[in-house]
């Protein structure tokens, strides 16, 4: 009783938070013609409910494609229709064929938000109290209910995805919901229902394949386990029939023709957009300040650059997952790749940094120090086009909710003095054959140093962002500093997370045996 009711207060001040961040501007609010992902997702509505299904992806004289048309997969396009359905109910010019185009009101705002508040409490919520109350089964530290309320807590007010959806306006709360639904099934062993349940995650956004590789190797490794020519080949089919019968039932009405089902993939992989798009805080954007790889490398270069160099930063993590698959190893794995992908990847949005957060956030209990620290970053990583959305007061105050909640729930700097709590005893003790003990023994000290050193750097780059007017000839030097500390940070956590990745050689010994 006492564990539920900690989590209905911790549910009650996150759902508090969302809604006081959802007062303020949306993306796009009153700048026509284009507006911003707010009328996109409005755009969607209409175009859902007004058009038949065969056009939804198509250009024609009722669905202009250059003015927001629907890229995302049909899981997205049938909740449009959904809530396209309520809203005519509501008030018909709102989702109104060409006349709605840009519409805005405090009615129309008050329904949007709802519909994100009401996905948010329906699909994401749910599964991350599930998941914090399933702590101490998945966890090689003893948990108590205080502290499962607490990683509630500190996941629930993570800003990043606060300000996106209920700020800027998106729906990334389904799309992770169902991801982290997914993580709940295959680590529990219910496998079936956790492909399911990321399937449903691929099928609404696509930049779910972020995790697509960790789901795949996990899965392939408890089937070698079992035994290939026993109950893994079993298991096999049964998920092989899983992904393919999911797959069929969202497709379906798209796939009565070959046309059709080509038309939407043409749309969820523009690759006419380029390599990368705005200022996003990965490698291929911090490097085209030195190196304009956009103007020199023909577009299918970069397409297979960008593919070989993710690829290979893939490769380490996965096939020790595949090998060596543990619920541990697979949260961890989920980091690293999706970090990858982020970093390295074609066509990366500022926003998919919430793909690798979801995953931190769920080792926030085992490693709060760096996962806090990432955590910030990611936030901090946003600052530009929060900013654009005019959300800088949120933005500071969500951050120093989310500092205030890590801190006082997890003990975050006596962590950063252990290296066995910083999960970095298997590779010191590895590294010790070639090291000087005495440098070693410094790590946690240059970590610290270094978590001050990037925070104290976050401050002033935002204080210079917020107070200073950028040089005529350079109007985008804050947004690119902010972008490329950013990118320096999330490489080093790249760094950090294959470490413990490839060096932790007791994942499976210190989990729930995988069956």
């Amino acid at each position: 009783m006492e564990r539920w009711c900690g989590m209905a207060v911790v549910v009650l001040l996150a759902l508090s938070v969302r809604w006081a961040v959802s007062l303020h501007p949306y993306s796009g609010a009153g700048k026509p013609p284009l507006f911003g992902d707010y009328e996109a997702q409005r755009h969607w509505q209409e175009v859902t409910l007004n058009l038949p299904i065969r056009q939804w992806y198509f250009n024609s004289s009722d669905n202009d494609l250059q003015y927001w048309g629907l890229d995302y997969p049909p899981l997205t396009a049938y909740h449009s229709l959904l809530c396209a359905y309520v809203a005519e109910r509501i008030n018909p010019a709102w989702v109104a064929l060409h006349t709605s185009r840009g519409h805005e009101s405090p009615a129309h705002k008050l329904f949007m938000r709802a519909t994100v508040f009401l996905a948010d409490l329906v699909i994401y919520i749910p599964a991350v109290v599930l998941y914090c109350c399933c702590l101490k089964e998945t966890s090689t530290k003893k948990k108590c209910v205080s502290s499962q309320a607490a990683s509630a807590l500190c996941i629930l007010l993570y800003p990043g995805l606060i300000l996106i959806d209920h700020g800027h306006f998106q729906y990334n709360a389904v799309s992770l919901g169902f991801a982290l639904w997914g993580v709940l099934g295959v680590s529990s062993d219910r496998d079936l229902l956790g492909s399911l349940a990321f399937c449903l995650a691929l099928n609404y956004k696509q930049m779910e394949l972020y995790h697509s590789l960790p789901f795949f190797c996990f899965l392939l490794g408890k089937c070698f386990q079992k035994g290939l020519k026993g109950k893994g080949l079993g298991l096999l089919v049964k998920l092989a029939c899983t992904v393919a019968a999911s797959f069929t039932v969202c497709w379906l009405p798209f796939s009565t023709e070959r046309e059709q089902a080509l038309q939407v993939l043409r749309r969820l992989f523009p690759v006419d957009r380029g390599l990368f798009e705005d200022k996003v805080a990965n490698v291929w954007c911090s490097l085209s300040v030195f190196v304009k790889m956009k103007d020199l490398l023909p577009r299918d270069t970069q397409i297979l650059v960008s593919f070989c160099v993710t690829f290979l930063s893939l490769l380490p993590v996965c096939t020790k997952l595949t090998l060596h698959p543990s619920p541990q190893g697979f949260r961890f794995a989920l980091v690293a790749c999706a970090l990858s992908f982020f970093l390295f990847s074609f066509q990366v949005h500022e926003k998919s940094i919430l793909l690798v957060a979801l995953p931190v956030c769920l080792v926030l209990h085992e490693i709060p120090f760096m996962a806090t620290w990432f955590l910030l970053v990611s936030t901090f990583s946003l600052l530009p086009l929060l900013l654009r959305d005019g959300l800088l007061m949120p933005w500071a105050a969500t951050a120093v909710a989310f500092c205030t909640a890590s801190t006082t729930c997890f003990p975050l700097w006596a962590e950063a003095s252990e290296e066995e709590a910083l999960r970095l005893g298997p590779f010191c003790k590895a590294a010790r054959r070639c090291v000087p003990q005495r440098r070693l023994v410094l790590l946690p000290c240059m970590l610290r140093g270094l978590f001050l050193a990037s925070v104290t750097v976050m401050v002033l780059l935002t204080l210079m962002t917020v107070t200073l007017d950028p040089p005529r000839k350079l109007p985008d030097l804050f947004s690119v500093l902010v972008c490329f500390v950013s990118c320096l940070n999330f490489l080093f956590f790249l760094v950090y997370f294959n470490i413990i990745i490839i060096w932790d050689s007791k994942n499976g010994r210190t989990q729930k045996k995988v069956n």
